[in-house]
């Protein structure tokens, strides 16, 4: 467990280690939701084939409410494949250091994010991580506190 800036209502707990690289399809930061003070912004992300440029570009993202509506014009795979390669994912910075870097994301690059899928208490909110990146739907959003971001490459798609 982790308590936040000794707010001792607020339980931040970790489930699961989690690290991979993700293709930036777009960010949305929040402020004004009762989860912004822990999750400043929302990444959409592809990986896996969906991360090669060529095909990330084709992907178009609408982020609004905490959720991620995409779509392409041609899906080079199956549907149901191609659902468990783009993601919406709720991004909590570990540290403030962290924080100023998760905004520094652009559409198109390619980033390494290690840390934690996590389930947050907090008075009446219970917000809980998705344990699977191949779910699709209500719920299926990860929400990922960040240790460390690395950029593998910055591209514009």
């Amino acid at each position: 467990h982790t308590r936040l800036q000794g707010d001792w209502s607020s339980d931040v707990c970790s489930s699961d280690l989690f690290y991979g690289n993700f293709r930036i399809l777009g960010s949305k930061v929040y402020q004004d939701d009762e989860q912004a003070k822990f999750s400043p912004i929302d990444y959409a992300v592809s990986w896996g084939l969906f991360a090669n440029p060529e095909i990330a570009r084709t992907i178009s993202v609408n982020q609004y409410d905490r959720y991620l509506n995409w779509k392409m014009d041609k899906v080079p795979v199956p549907t149901d494949i191609a659902m468990q390669m783009v993601s919406n994912m709720h991004i909590i910075p570990a540290n403030p250091e962290i924080a100023q870097q998760i905004k520094q994301v652009k559409r198109g690059d390619l980033v390494q994010l290690k840390g934690e899928l996590v389930e947050v208490r907090d008075k009446d909110l219970v917000w809980k991580s998705s344990l699977s990146p191949t779910d699709t739907g209500d719920g299926a959003c990860e929400l990922f506190r960040v240790n460390s971001i690395q950029w593998i490459e910055k591209q514009k798609i």
